[in-house]
């Protein structure tokens, strides 16, 4: 039996061309001590990136701690939790990865939020051991019923932040009597749980962080999985795709007042940023948010001041054809591709400790512009264990629903569905300065 479900081929391949020259930015996420931080300290250990003397350092009654590897706050070695994301680096022959260690507890989903707005796939752990996989009564159905809360809020987070590549690694089976019952009523229980979620799994994967079960090698004759190893998925993921597709956006990030040479830029200014879409070359028209005014680019030059076309992802110092009113926080944007508008409807992902309710004022950053916006409505929260959209008045801490915001000032963007860097704002308390909702462009 093998209940790999690498999508569309099932050989250790994502099916896709894959460019294993980009690093693969991933986060391992799930419910807290699932064993997200030892998954990562096996991956560095097993990929010889851990020193001997850091490894001394992580040992604890004789035993070697992996988590201590990721938990580095003295807080989280304290209490054995992850608090904050930590971010580490290692290399295999094939490709090269950077692992974003999110915190598993309710509170910190803030924090999994941040990881997973600019990774190219998730890890979601789930603990055999914590799911009454055993029972006799509609397995599958009761599994389902039982799957964590965090698991299931951090796949649909996933899922609605555009991570292209969610993989399921189902953790701990070493521990439990019947491995492979564990494996076979679990990944239906999620694959279930992912159908009627509409979330596109990539892989399912057993493993055992512990004892480095199938994490990097694979592990013959283990609970009847035949698959490839949780490595061997990930050297074969794709990165994510920028939005070539979408006209060129440009948020002005900084505005360099003088070149330091004459001839680079005209003795115009330079402005620099990161083009969100599309891409931008000399001799091209753009409008400028929120101003309106239009004008001609005269030069691009790259991060390293060399003048060249440059592509959606990447920095770029623009140069315009003439002197106009551009500050740090307006768009440049390709002419009469965008109609900028003061109300939006979006899927926000609440994360303040104070409920969410209509007729509160908060500051929304786009790019590097900030609007006041008003809650006109919520419209409604999904319903985490049952899927269904539920009506509501208000949005508790971590909950997931559809509100209607009036912005004070128009903003240029596209459903999050299109565009990573156009369809997200995130809402900020004007009292308290702290992160309020990640909010997805319907």
């Amino acid at each position: 039996m093998s209940t790999t479900t690498l999508n569309p081929t099932t050989d250790g391949t994502a099916g896709a061309e894959v460019d294993t020259g980009t690093a693969l930015r991933f986060i391992t996420c799930g419910s807290v001590d699932d064993g997200k931080s030892t998954l990562i300290g096996r991956l560095l250990v097993d990929s010889k990136t851990v020193l001997q003397d850091q490894l001394a350092g992580v040992q604890r009654g004789g035993e070697t701690d992996l988590a201590l590897l990721t938990d580095g706050l003295s807080a989280e070695r304290e209490q054995g939790i992850t608090i904050d994301v930590a971010y580490r680096y290692f290399s295999t022959a094939q490709r090269k990865f950077i692992i974003g260690d999110a915190p598993g507890h309710e509170q910190y989903t803030r924090n999994m939020v941040t990881a997973a707005s600019s990774a190219d796939a998730a890890v979601v752990l789930v603990d055999a051991t914590k799911l009454p996989w055993a029972s006799q009564v509609d397995e599958a159905e009761v599994v389902k019923r039982e799957l964590l809360p965090q698991t299931r809020r951090h796949t649909l987070l996933a899922h609605l932040l555009r991570v292209q590549s969610i993989v399921f690694a189902i953790n701990k089976l070493d521990a439990v009597p019947d491995a492979a019952l564990a494996l076979e009523r679990i990944s239906g229980a999620l694959d279930a749980f992912a159908e009627a979620a509409g979330v596109e799994v990539t892989a399912t994967v057993p493993v055992s962080a512990l004892k480095g079960w199938n994490v990097a090698t694979r592990h013959a004759d283990w609970c009847g999985y035949e698959g490839p190893s949780l490595l061997e998925v990930l050297e074969a993921l794709p990165v994510t795709r920028q939005d070539e597709a979408v006209p060129f956006a440009f948020p002005v990030q900084w505005v360099e007042k003088f070149s330091s040479s004459a001839d680079t830029s005209r003795g115009r200014r330079v402005f620099w940023g990161r083009v969100a879409s599309g891409h931008v070359e000399p001799g091209q028209r753009i409008s400028i948010l929120p101003s309106g005014q239009t004008a001609t680019v005269a030069q691009v030059l790259d991060h390293a001041r060399n003048p060249k076309v440059v592509h959606a992802g990447h920095s770029a110092g623009i140069v315009l054809d003439r002197e106009v009113d551009v500050s740090r926080g307006d768009w440049l944007l390709a002419p009469d591709a965008f109609t900028p508008t003061r109300e939006i409807t979006a899927t926000v992902a609440w994360l303040d400790d104070e409920p969410l309710v209509a007729g509160r004022v908060y500051w929304a950053l786009q790019g590097h512009r900030w609007v006041k916006a008003k809650v006109a409505r919520v419209v409604d929260r999904l319903n985490i264990n049952t899927l269904d959209a539920e009506e509501a008045q208000q949005l508790d801490a971590n909950s997931i629903g559809d509100v209607v915001l009036a912005l004070q000032q128009p903003l240029a963007v596209q459903p999050f569905t299109r565009s990573r860097a156009l369809g997200s704002l995130v809402l900020v308390d004007t009292a308290s300065h702290r992160t309020a909702a990640a909010v997805l462009v319907r």
